[in-house]
């Protein structure tokens, strides 16, 4: 079986929109494309050749996979272009009808079933770059096993989010963290179940609190 890994990179508020550059993603009137651009270092130009240097195929969203195939197979003569150029790339996309980046193929039908069927095959991970709106889908099917998710000391207010509002709720463990020269916050999560609340209440409601609740439900 093949392991799904979601790369993101994140702002503080949980923002991943348009981290390369201002002219990736605008939509929205999203205006501070480029926003990671300025805090890289060879720590994690590091981490990212270790997370490319073991075989894997990418699994990209229609404007990720047009953003890439704009960009990497003209980007000359590189260790990542080579990488990228070499993977499969699987697209999720119910619009697009060309696929001319060498080694790009559609996910046929229905997308969740698509990657279900990659999964279970022999072959090297699937790695997620970007795709915001395609990740809500895995994620909320439970697709994801491993999320890369490096947090740039940044807050950009509004964009599109890594997990949106309404996300289906669950629990991550952190396996990894390390911190880049510049304040980038490099971690590895994986799934571990569902969320379980607990409290921090006091055995026995005061009066105060048993008014506060009482508020809280009429303004409910």
């Amino acid at each position: 079986m093949r392991k799904i890994i979601a790369s993101t990179f994140l702002s503080l508020d949980g923002v991943m929109q348009a981290p390369g550059g201002p002219e990736e993603d605008p939509t929205r009137g999203f205006t501070l494309g480029g926003w990671s651009a300025n805090y890289w270092d060879e720590g994690m130009h590091g981490e990212m050749g270790a997370l490319m240097g073991q075989p894997f195929d990418l699994l990209l969203g229609r404007k990720t996979y047009e953003i890439f195939a704009a960009h990497w197979p003209f980007a000359g003569d590189n260790p990542v272009t080579h990488l990228f150029n070499k993977a499969t790339k699987y697209v999720a996309s119910r619009s697009l009808t060309k696929f001319d980046w060498v080694n790009s193929k559609p996910i046929e039908g229905d997308v969740v079933a698509g990657v279900k069927a990659l999964k279970a095959e022999d072959g090297p991970y699937l790695l997620v770059n970007g795709s915001a709106n395609f990740l809500q889908t895995l994620n909320d099917a439970g697709l994801v096993d491993e999320h890369s998710i490096w947090i740039f000391p940044v807050v950009l207010g509004r964009g599109k989010r890594l997990f949106e509002e309404g996300a289906a709720p669950k629990a991550l463990e952190l396996v990894e963290s390390k911190t880049s020269s510049t304040g980038v916050m490099m971690n590895r999560y994986r799934p571990k179940g569902r969320v379980v609340p607990g409290s921090f209440a006091l055995p026995e409601c005061s009066p105060a609190e048993i008014a506060r609740r009482e508020k809280m439900k009429r303004e409910s």
